[in-house]
């Protein structure tokens, strides 16, 4: 076993006080230390050579040695530049990996322009191969990660990721749960979601204080063609629901107050027959699906977002 598949505590701790160096919470960084588990997460991504693996969080460079092992090439992002050190050191003997010291976002909505720019050289080296997103993510930038990459029109094929249990129950979430929301809606519209493992806080170091999930995405061609506008459906989804508790038609109505009357809203809403008290947490995907291609259609504006932003 070679000292870059070996993250335990120990060797953490030895590394981390031969350099002088301590985990850096501000960053989120929390090294999973349970070699299993390391190993599980990457035998789920079922890697091949003709894979691109993109890990955001390289940490030590453990899990990017193992990826490096069995994809064709490896992009791993670290924003920590004494971490983006040490992960050199751990991948130095593979000539498949890239590592860049950077944000993985520019921001909340886009990934930053070096990650992108990476990924599409690689993917013109060697056209038509996947993509697979293969991470233990830092908890502060899970959502916009995943969610980003599902928005983008790269070739994903997989994304195979460590993140904190409570966000992966809301991207699971069925209709009626507590957890259902607009990020629920959003990903499975496109995607089937699977919560693989629950981690104990044990599994890692230093030991957040919350559990963790290994959470697995796989894209959904028929369920994502149904979607004739993907940024209008997103922004439709993610407006109904900072409401998601008001009634349904109420909030149509304010969100669109400015291109439609009530009556307007009333023709629009006959056709899926919701009761007077419906609210969106009550929608299932496939209903939400139909409703926002109902509104688009309605406004009449096919290649933009025509609701009146607030």
């Amino acid at each position: 076993m070679s000292e870059a598949e070996r993250q335990t505590q120990s060797h953490l701790r030895d590394l981390f006080d031969s350099r002088g160096i301590s985990p850096r919470k501000i960053l989120g960084q929390n090294f999973l230390i349970d070699l299993n588990l390391v190993e599980y997460i990457v035998e789920q991504a079922r890697l091949t050579p003709d894979d691109l693996v993109l890990e955001i969080g390289s940490g030590t460079g453990s899990m990017t040695a193992m990826l490096a092992a069995e994809a064709g090439d490896v992009i791993s992002v670290e924003v920590d530049p004494v971490m983006h050190k040490l992960a050199g050191e751990a991948v130095m003997m593979f000539d498949n990996v890239t590592l860049l010291n950077c944000d993985a976002l520019k921001n909340k909505n886009t990934f930053a322009p070096e990650v992108l720019a990476a990924i599409a050289e690689k993917l013109e080296e060697r056209p038509g191969r996947k993509l697979k997103l293969v991470a233990n993510l830092p908890y502060v930038i899970a959502t916009p990660v995943v969610s980003n990459l599902v928005k983008t029109e790269l070739p994903w094929s997989a994304i195979i990721v460590t993140i904190q249990w409570e966000l992966g129950q809301r991207m699971g979430a069925r209709v009626g749960s507590s957890h259902y929301g607009a990020l629920s809606v959003w990903l499975q519209a496109q995607a089937r979601v699977k919560t693989l493992k629950r981690l104990r806080p044990s599994v890692f170091w230093p030991r957040p204080k919350v559990t963790s999930a290994i959470v697995r995405l796989l894209p959904d061609a028929k369920l994502k063609k149904r979607i004739l506008d993907r940024d209008f459906f997103q922004d439709f989804v993610r407006r109904l629901f900072h409401h998601r508790r008001k009634l349904l038609r109420s909030v149509l109505v304010g969100m669109y107050r400015k291109q439609f009357s009530k009556p307007d809203i009333d023709a629009i809403l006959a056709p899926f027959q919701f009761k007077e008290t419906a609210r969106a947490e009550e929608l299932d995907v496939k209903t939400l699906v139909d409703l926002a291609a109902a509104f688009r259609a309605a406004l009449d504006v096919p290649a933009r977002i025509a609701a009146d932003p607030t």
